[in-house]
């Protein structure tokens, strides 16, 4: 079966040199990069000891950063100078909120954001609303979930950039 949806896409665009929107990134967003997402369930030994490892490694925002891609690296060594930073964020605790609905709200938490430098030279911080990518799902306890997650994702987005989409 294919089915077809209607993403929203929500673009920042802000003034804040590129590195400054990383850093408020980086500050907002805690990070599980070191230590790899399968420490945490692995050395849980029950769920309030994992809600207290998640809650551990969340930053301001609520969010933890699971990935980071640096697209900018190897795109500029194809010849086009871009900095681009592609990140997978999430919090299990919210992600539940979703999964336990409908099993398939797992392909998309976490959440992908990217933060580039545009040729304009204005930074944009960029992400698909996790309601639209899982309206397919066609579920209304997911759908409401997931509008309490775009809701945390538009906080960060201005938090990080000074700006509202």
């Amino acid at each position: 079966m294919i089915r077809q949806i209607t993403v929203e896409h929500v673009t920042f665009v802000t003034d804040r040199p590129f590195d400054a929107v990383v850093e408020a990134f980086n500050e907002q967003v805690g990070s599980l990069e070191q230590m790899g997402w399968p420490a945490i369930p692995a050395a849980s030994r029950d769920q309030e000891d994992f809600e207290r490892r998640v809650r551990d490694v969340l930053g301001p925002s609520g969010f933890t950063r699971f990935l980071t891609i640096d697209h900018g690296e190897w795109v500029t060594k194809q010849g086009h100078a871009t900095r681009f930073f592609m990140y997978t964020i999430g919090n299990p605790m919210i992600a539940i909120t979703m999964i336990e609905h409908h099993v398939e709200a797992g392909l998309d938490v976490p959440v992908r954001l990217a933060i580039y430098e545009h040729p304009d030279g204005k930074t944009r911080l960029v992400f698909n609303t996790p309601s639209s990518l899982m309206s397919g799902l066609e579920n209304e306890a997911v759908h409401r979930a997931a509008l309490k997650l775009d809701a945390k994702l538009m906080a960060l987005g201005e938090a990080v950039t000074g700006v509202k989409a």
